[in-house]
């Protein structure tokens, strides 16, 4: 599992965020204070706060995480 901080502060974040990580099989959680939503659950994010950055916890192996970083690029913060 690795951990990184996403900004999505608009609603076109958001929905891009979404289209890209429905893309890949693995487990995706977003964790806002003592929140945990998965993160391709667009109903769940928009339940959080969004003003400030979310970590993303990726569930992917070692090979799959690089990949999955190079698409992620445009939310890290």
């Amino acid at each position: 599992m690795k951990t990184v901080q996403i900004s999505l502060n608009s609603i076109n974040k958001v929905k891009s965020f979404v289209n890209e990580i429905t893309k890949f099989d693995n487990d995706f959680d977003l964790v806002s204070g003592r929140y945990v939503i998965d993160a391709k659950s667009i109903m769940g994010i928009f339940s959080l706060d969004l003003s400030k950055p979310i970590d993303l916890n990726i569930h992917a192996s070692e090979s799959d995480i690089e990949n999955i970083l190079n698409i992620l690029k445009p939310y890290l913060v």
